[in-house]
């Protein structure tokens, strides 16, 4: 094939020139011996054609090494990195480095093999190959993108498929420490999902990426990783580096996972191959629309509301709606079984509620009573629990919103079968309960109507929940009692007394967590969406730093729509003084109630457990629906609910 001519770009900054040499001692002459030989682009297409579960290639050795030594040097001595975190990553990353040529002389007098790397990567001689191994179609010399991202022991990315604006292929470059072969115990591998084909009513196909992935590809040195960016298809994630075990040699050099990331664009106006419109297509299939599109259906768990209300009034014919108004003395003696006395009392309830209606929200410690609260304690910290759980629970999915073990409640309470556990009285008879409710109501003053409430497992090293805006036009009450039994988690792990001698008030938790493994649960405010929102992203929802303890990270904002108009895969950092939008943050603790009043927009999350966590975090987390004018519903309103249909 006969190719174009390309022309010199010459930056006015400081005048760099980006033309491309392509002679055998030119760039082709940067890349390994056989990279361009036709045998070799032959195996290579093969071996990308026929890869598993989605098209990618890996290859080693791509860069000539002494040029890839030179880049490492440079970066170490001269790139400053930026410790960033949120919902979907915890990283160290190095600015953009596509507007090189914008730099001064004399920063750029320090980064020639860099830039001769860029160079390289982006030439014409290589987007041909890269073009000709995938298939995707001609790439942009013109857009360059990419950036140093450095993983340290605890960082991580999590589950997504990298579909922003006008990428076409993604691909990972490894500068790991070239005389320390990276390990594969030590993490930081690419890990791709596989999608499962689904199908709905309409007949109408969707593709689910499985909760589990099933290629990794551990880094090394001077490998090359790439595939096609391909909305709803190409999931991946990176593995969390794993801090050193107690005990273990001390000679892995750090666990330092650097890498030169990035993507090849579509086509710019001007250049070869150019398709008026594509980009515009590409992003009605970004990301975000694949969060809030029709495959929400095959999303799991599923919402089965409960209401409490109508099993009430079927077992009894004469039930009274104003029961509702107050606690029965059998309403107090049920609760009593479970929870904190001193929770119950006129006193207290009043308090609650005063409190929850200037901060709509309540942050409860020690809200099972000390008996219940040290049979439950025992129950989870069992073998035989674990044995139980292991057969119960399900893995959620899918994996770019959330992955964690759940056990839900489909229906009425099912409490006879499960009298001799306790972790199951909670989720069956306690807090689906009508007592439950009409303490609920009355600790936050709604009118409170269906409910519906899950139980919850994230095991460390694995699970999470990314940043999910709540839509509904009518605010919710979401409450969660966390039951994590291990301390070391950041909060009061073990509370003062647990006697039922709380002052009523409740505890608000600090999250202190000098080592940041994750598992808390944080509720931000969402900002109005705009013009820009459509794009998606995956850089993800800022954590602000006095949630991080000593990492004082922070980023962009992947579904967080307030956004200025700016190329999606340039992270930000947030400005030192902006507010940080928290609305709530609970670390993982032992015996809490949280309860918050959840308005639309409202984005909440779960950070990911890291595998040096003390131990899994476990929950109940529920929902309920609130009356919007605050009134009882009449009588009359004979309107009822399905409890066990799905939303």
């Amino acid at each position: 094939m006969k190719r174009k001519a390309e022309s010199a770009q010459v930056s006015p900054a400081n005048g760099h020139s980006k033309k491309q040499a392509t002679e055998a001692n030119g760039i082709q002459g940067h890349f390994g011996d056989s990279l361009f030989k036709p045998e070799t682009v032959k195996q290579y297409t093969t071996e990308y054609a026929e890869s598993e579960p989605y098209k990618h290639a890996v290859v080693s050795n791509l860069i000539e090494d002494s040029l890839l030594r030179s880049v490492r040097s440079e970066i170490l001595e001269n790139i400053h990195f930026t410790p960033k975190e949120t919902d979907i990553y915890k990283i160290q990353q190095s600015g953009d480095l596509a507007n090189l040529d914008g730099l001064p002389s004399s920063a750029l007098e320090k980064l020639p093999s860099l830039l001769k790397l860029r160079d390289a990567l982006y030439s014409y001689d290589f987007r041909q190959w890269l073009s000709t191994v995938t298939g995707a179609g001609a790439l942009s010399g013109m857009k360059t993108d990419m950036a140093v991202n450095v993983y340290v022991p605890g960082c991580h990315l999590l589950c997504h498929d990298d579909v922003i604006g006008s990428r076409r292929v993604s691909y990972i470059l490894y500068l790991t420490d070239p005389d320390k072969p990276w390990k594969a115990e030590w993490g930081g591998a690419l890990r791709l999902y596989p999608t499962d084909k689904e199908e709905d009513e309409s007949k109408g196909g969707f593709k689910v990426p499985n909760p589990n992935w099933s290629k990794v590809i551990p880094p090394a040195w001077n490998q090359l990783s790439f595939f096609a960016v391909q909305p709803g298809e190409s999931f991946h994630d990176v593995e969390e580096v794993y801090k050193r075990s107690e005990g273990e040699a001390e000679d892995d050099g750090g666990r330092v996972r650097m890498a030169i990331s990035g993507w090849f664009h579509i086509p710019q106006e001007g250049e070869e191959g150019f398709e008026p419109g594509l980009e515009e297509k590409l992003a009605e299939k970004s990301s975000l629309q694949q969060l809030q599109g029709k495959a929400e259906q095959f999303d799991r768990p599923q919402i089965h509301w409960h209401d409490p209300e109508l099993l009430a009034k079927a077992q009894d014919p004469n039930y009274d709606k104003n029961a509702l108004l107050e606690l029965s003395e059998a309403d107090l003696e049920f609760l009593l079984k479970y929870m904190t006395p001193n929770y119950l009392t006129p006193d207290t309830v009043e308090e609650l509620n005063e409190m929850f209606t200037e901060e709509s929200t309540l942050q409860l410690s020690n809200f099972l009573n000390s008996k219940y609260s040290k049979r439950l304690r025992g129950c989870l910290e069992g073998a035989r629990f674990a044995e139980w759980s292991e057969q119960k629970f399900a893995t959620s999915r899918p994996p770019h919103k959330h992955r964690y073990q759940y056990m839900s409640t489909d229906g009425p309470p099912a409490v006879n079968r499960v009298r001799d556990n306790p972790f199951e009285l909670v989720r069956n008879d306690l807090l689906p309960s009508l007592p439950f409710r009409k303490w609920l109501s009355l600790a936050t003053g709604l009118t409170l109507k269906q409910s519906y409430v899950i139980a919850r497992k994230f095991r460390r090293g694995l699970d999470y929940q990314l940043a999910q805006g709540y839509d509904g036009e009518d605010p919710q009450l979401e409450y969660c009692l966390c039951l994590t039994p291990t301390s070391g988690w950041g909060g009061d792990d073990e509370p003062a007394e647990e006697d039922g001698e709380t002052d009523g008030k409740g505890k608000q938790a600090e999250a202190e967590d000098e080592d940041n493994v994750g598992g808390y649960e944080l509720y931000m405010a969402g900002d109005e969406a705009d013009d820009d929102a459509g794009e998606g992203s995956d850089d993800g929802v800022e954590i602000p730093a006095r949630v991080q303890s000593q990492s004082h990270t922070g980023a962009g904002a992947r579904r967080n729509a307030k956004r200025k108009k700016a190329d999606p895969a340039i992270y930000k950092a947030a400005a030192d003084d902006e507010d940080d939008g928290i609305l709530v943050s609970n670390p993982a603790s032992w015996n809490t109630l949280n309860v918050v009043l959840r308005d639309q927009g409202t984005l909440k999350f779960v950070k990911y457990v890291s595998q040096s966590a003390p131990g899994d975090r476990w929950d109940f987390a529920g929902c309920v629906e609130v009356e919007p004018d605050g009134e009882m519903v009449d009588d009359e309103d004979e309107d009822e609910v399905d409890a066990g249909a799905s939303t």
